[in-house]
C-alpha cells in the first residue's frame, strides 16, 4: 500500500512525505453501552488507512484519495468547505485542530485504505485519526490523544453529519498491539487487557448488508434507555442494576424494559470478559459473546436475519464465541474460532448463507495491531 500511494504522491505532487497510519478496530464485547456511560471494549486492527503528507508552502490542503481517484483542493475557512465526502474528513480534522488553537499551514497528501467500506470496522475514524496524528506531529502542536480522538468525533459530528460516541476514534488512536482496550465511555478512563488468543482465530463475516432503519431504530433505543433511565432516578443505565428496573417495570413500557434489560446485561458481560482476559479464558469470553448476540437480537432487537443465521451457524460449528459486532440492522458477526475448526467453519458458513440469501459472506481475518503513529 506505502508504494502505490508513493507513486501517486510523486506522479501528482513531484516529491516525497512523511509516511502516517492509523487503524480500523473491532469491538470485542460492549455494544450501545456508549451512550449509556458504560463501557466499551474495542482494539485497533491489521487494516486501516495510510497517507503521505509534505508541506506545499500555500494556504492551501491539495488532497488525493487513491481508492477513489478523486482530487480535492480547498483552504482552511468554514466556507473553504470541499463538496466530496471523503474530502470533509480531512478538512473537519483541519477545522477542529484550528477551533483549538493550533496553527497550520498548506499541505499535499494522498492517502489510501484496506478497512472494508459499510463492514462496521471504522474506516472514517481511521481517516481521522491519521489526519489528526499527522498533522499535530507535523506541526507539533502538542495535542494529547485524548484530544485527538475528539478532534475525529468532532469531525463526524460538525462536518459529515454523524452524531457518533468516541469508542472508534479512541481505539484509533489508542491502539496497541497485542491489546484490547476496556473504556468506561463516562470518565474516559481506559486500561488495556493482554489479547493474545492462542489456538483461536478472530474473523469477521460480513452480510454485506444494511437494513435502512439503523439510524431510526437507534434513536428509537436511545430514547427507551433515557426513559427506562429517568424512571429509575439515574442518569445513565451504567448505574442501575435488575433490582431497580424489576422495581419500576409497572411504571415503564414492555419495550423500554426490555432495552433496558439488555444494556444492564451487557454492562456485567463487559466486566467478566475482563476478568477472563487476565487468566485466558477464552471460553468464558466466547459464552459472553453468545449472550450478547442474544440480547442484542431478542431484547434489544437490532440484528437482523442474516446475522442471526451466521450466528446460529457458529453455533452449530462449534465456534467459542460468536455475536453481531456493531450497531447492528446488518453488517458483521465476530467469532472467536478454534484454530481446528476454522477451514471448516468458513466454509459451512459460506455454502449454507449463499444457499440461504443468494450471496456470500464476505471474510476479515483480524489481527489486534496498532492505532495511530508516524511510519
Amino acid at each position: 500500500m506505502k508504494e502505490k500511494i508513493h507513486a501517486k504522491f510523486k506522479a501528482r505532487f513531484g516529491a516525497e512525505g512523511i509516511f502516517y497510519a492509523s487503524a480500523g478496530r473491532i469491538n470485542l464485547i460492549g455494544e450501545h453501552t456508549d451512550y449509556n456511560g458504560g463501557f466499551v471494549f474495542p482494539g485497533a486492527i491489521d487494516k486501516g488507512i495510510m497517507a503521505e503528507i509534505k508541506l506545499n508552502g500555500t494556504d492551501k490542503v491539495r488532497a488525493y484519495s487513491v481508492d477513489l481517484d478523486d482530487y480535492a483542493e480547498f483552504g482552511f475557512n468554514e466556507e473553504d468547505a470541499p463538496k466530496a465526502s471523503w474530502a470533509r474528513y480531512v478538512f473537519g480534522v483541519c477545522r477542529e485542530i484550528i477551533k483549538r488553537g493550533g496553527s497550520l499551514k498548506g499541505f499535499d497528501t494522498a492517502f489510501a485504505g484496506d478497512v472494508p467500506l459499510g463492514a462496521g470496522m471504522s474506516s472514517s475514524a481511521a481517516l481521522e485519526s491519521t489526519f489528526a496524528f499527522a498533522l499535530n506531529d507535523i506541526f507539533s502542536l502538542g495535542i494529547d490523544k485524548f484530544e485527538l480522538a475528539r478532534i475525529g468525533q468532532s469531525t463526524e459530528h460538525n462536518y459529515c453529519g454523524v452524531m457518533c460516541g468516541i469508542m472508534d476514534q479512541f481505539a484509533s488512536v489508542f491502539g496497541k498491539e497485542g491489546s484490547l482496550m476496556r473504556l468506561d465511555c463516562r470518565s474516559m478512563e481506559y486500561k488495556y487487557y493482554p489479547f493474545h488468543p492462542k489456538g483461536y482465530k478472530l474473523v469477521l463475516l460480513d452480510s454485506v448488508v444494511k437494513h435502512e432503519l439503523a439510524s431510526s431504530a437507534y434513536n428509537k433505543r436511545r430514547q427507551s434507555c433515557e426513559t427506562a433511565a429517568k424512571a429509575m432516578g439515574v442518569e445513565f443505565l451504567r448505574d442501575a442494576d435488575m433490582d431497580m428496573l424489576n422495581a419500576v417495570k409497572d411504571r415503564i413500557s414492555a419495550e423500554d424494559y426490555k432495552r433496558a434489560e439488555y444494556v444492564i446485561g451487557e454492562k456485567q458481560r463487559v466486566l467478566d470478559v475482563c476478568d477472563a482476559l487476565e487468566r485466558d479464558d477464552y471460553e468464558t469470553v466466547g459464552a459472553r459473546m453468545y449472550e450478547t448476540h442474544y440480547g442484542m437480537s431478542k431484547l434489544y432487537e437490532v440484528s437482523c436475519e442474516e446475522l442471526d443465521f451466521l450466528n446460529d451457524i457458529a453455533k452449530k460449528c462449534g465456534v467459542t464465541g460468536s455475536r453481531v459486532m456493531g450497531g447492528g440492522f446488518g453488517g458483521c458477526t465476530i467469532n472467536l474460532v478454534k484454530d481446528e475448526l476454522y477451514d471448516t467453519f468458513i466454509e459451512t458458513a459460506k455454502a449454507e448463507f449463499t444457499a440461504k440469501f443468494g450471496h456470500e459472506p464476505k471474510v476479515y481475518p483480524v489481527v489486534i495491531s496498532n492505532g495511530a503513529r508516524k511510519l
